[in-house]
């Protein structure tokens, strides 16, 4: 209960001094919504956004479950060919060094206007957390239960089955609840690249017509959308590792 209390007192704090800064006169009404003016854009533009906002959560969940997919088997097969890591991980390392604003317009120009480039944009940069996350949660088992394993006639498959993949469950729900938040970076700019629809879209088209409610309702809507994924990630791990949960709290 503190803890819910702490959470509600500090959005609260952070409600008034928004709500304190965007009432100065020499604060501009076209630069800075009030969270007043901003809770009357939600009501008004309830179903506008909400229709925006169920486009931009599909290129979320789809991306992100290629990200997924992608991530834990190049992770795997990194994990299992020395010569593949030491090859292959500066080139990941490298990819998150190019600026997503670049390759955005790439990906329209290769993959056309539909929701192919957003999905591109959004498990590229939630492929690189899950990946290294995985991997290290690979590389960390404990040595004597590899040797323990080996003494009882294991074979590779089944070494990586029963100890090596459960042992790095804790850090794939690390590196997926970083993935989840991001991923709704990489949807807003992939909508900025090109698109007719969503939520990146319209934060676009509210800045761009001076309907500054408008787009600080989106901006809020796509945090809680953050939020709620990285929630829903949180709760996942705690269903699929109880036992690092128990660690945790020890």
């Amino acid at each position: 209960m503190r803890r819910v209390a702490l959470v509600i007192l500090l959005l609260a704090a952070f409600v008034a001094a928004w709500q304190g800064l965007a009432s100065l006169h020499s604060v501009d009404d076209l630069t800075l919504a009030s969270p007043t003016e901003t809770l009357r854009a939600l009501r008004d533009d309830w179903s506008l956004l909400m229709d925006n906002a169920g486009t931009t959560l599909v290129e979320v969940l789809l991306g992100l479950a290629i990200s997924v997919a992608a991530g834990v088997v190049f992770a795997v097969a990194m994990h299992l060919s020395r010569a593949l890591r030491e090859a292959a991980y500066p080139l990941l390392v490298a990819s998150q060094a190019i600026p997503i604003v670049v390759l955005a317009p790439i990906f329209v120009l290769a993959f056309d206007y539909g929701i192919g480039p957003k999905l591109a944009i959004v498990a590229l940069i939630c492929f690189f957390p899950l990946t290294v996350n995985v991997l290290d949660g690979l590389r960390s088992v404990d040595p004597e239960l590899l040797k323990l394993m080996r003494s009882l006639g294991a074979s590779r498959l089944a070494t990586l089955r029963k100890v090596e993949l459960p042992a790095s469950l804790p850090y794939f729900f690390s590196g997926l609840r970083i993935a989840a938040t991001v991923s709704v970076i990489g949807a807003v700019f992939g909508e900025w690249a090109g698109a007719d629809k969503g939520l990146g879209r319209l934060v676009l088209l509210g800045n761009n017509q001076l309907q500054t409610p408008r787009v600080y309702a989106g901006i809020v809507i796509l945090t809680l959308m953050a939020v709620a994924l990285f929630a829903l990630a949180t709760l996942a791990e705690r269903l699929a590792c109880p036992w690092n949960r128990t660690e945790g709290r020890a």
